[in-house]
């Protein structure tokens, strides 16, 4: 039987422990800041990045890897005969996982592309199961159930502080952007069948907290929660004061709260977190 190979973008949130330990392959995005270009993970990291998004003259530019170097990591890796499985960051958000499916035309080796319909450690979660599997001996057809069950058990829900890097982005028309923030409306998103839906608007931190506490709620009436995510761009009150909820409530479950990825923190702009978690119904 064939060994499975377990490949990712670095919008996943996985510590560098995580990749070590279930032999993960990371294939990195890059981004533009002020004219120079660097390698997510590698010439720039998480906590690095924010900082230098903050004082740079223009919003930064992220690109997906290019179709080359999916074609030679996954050649790379399949030149034992192993079969490759690619789990990618949502397609509404970005072109990684066509570039990967690109590619997989291209390899040489058995090569299977999914779109996660998630990012960040939504996308992390499924990629630990199915790394964990893959060094397990389980063949793809088993990785893929499990990575389903995990897609289907995880929330991502995300606030947005400011839409100033929305609107440099062109993804809101610049004058409504403006009268948001003159008015500090404070948006609750949702990752859900690899859409991103606004679900909350509101005024302040207060509205932020109410947003919150909600979803703490939620999360308490739910099959046991076997781990979360806290990604954030800058730290704030509202993320503190979530935090400290999220281990009071759920002291068992495994918790991991890091800066989020250069592609995440583009996006969504100073201020910015999201809560993600994995409910395990088995």
């Amino acid at each position: 039987m064939a060994k499975v190979k377990i490949v990712t973008d670095s919008s996943a949130q996985l510590t560098d422990e995580e990749l070590k330990q279930y032999g993960i392959t990371i294939v990195p995005l890059t981004v533009m800041i002020d004219d120079t270009v660097y390698v997510d993970r590698d010439t720039i990291t998480n906590e690095t990045f924010v900082p230098q998004m903050l004082a740079a003259h223009d919003l930064p530019k992220t690109s997906q890897p290019p179709v080359g170097k999916f074609v030679e990591t996954f050649d790379r890796l399949g030149e034992d005969g192993s079969q490759i499985l690619c789990l990618n960051m949502l397609a509404a958000i970005s072109g990684t996982v066509h570039a990967a499916e690109q590619a997989a035309t291209i390899s040489k080796s058995d090569v299977t592309v999914v779109d996660s319909q998630s990012t960040d450690r939504g996308l992390g979660f499924q990629v630990l199961e199915a790394a964990k599997l893959a060094q397990d001996g389980a063949d793809m057809d088993a990785i893929l159930d499990r990575v389903n069950q995990v897609r289907n058990n995880t929330k991502l829900y995300l606030c947005v502080m400011t839409l100033d890097n929305i609107v440099k982005g062109g993804r809101l028309h610049p004058i409504a952007g403006a009268i948001t923030n003159f008015l500090n409306i404070k948006l609750g998103l949702q990752v859900s069948d690899g859409k991103l839906k606004i679900i909350s608007k509101g005024r302040g931190d207060k509205s932020l907290k109410k947003f919150f506490n909600g979803i703490i709620d939620e999360m308490k009436n739910a099959a046991a929660i076997k781990s979360i995510g806290i990604s954030y761009v800058t730290e704030t009150a509202v993320l503190k004061d979530t935090v400290q909820k999220l281990k009071t409530e759920f002291p068992d479950a495994s918790f991991l709260e890091r800066v989020t990825s250069p592609t995440i923190s583009t996006h969504t702009g100073k201020g910015a977190f999201a809560l993600i978690y994995y409910s395990d119904p088995k």
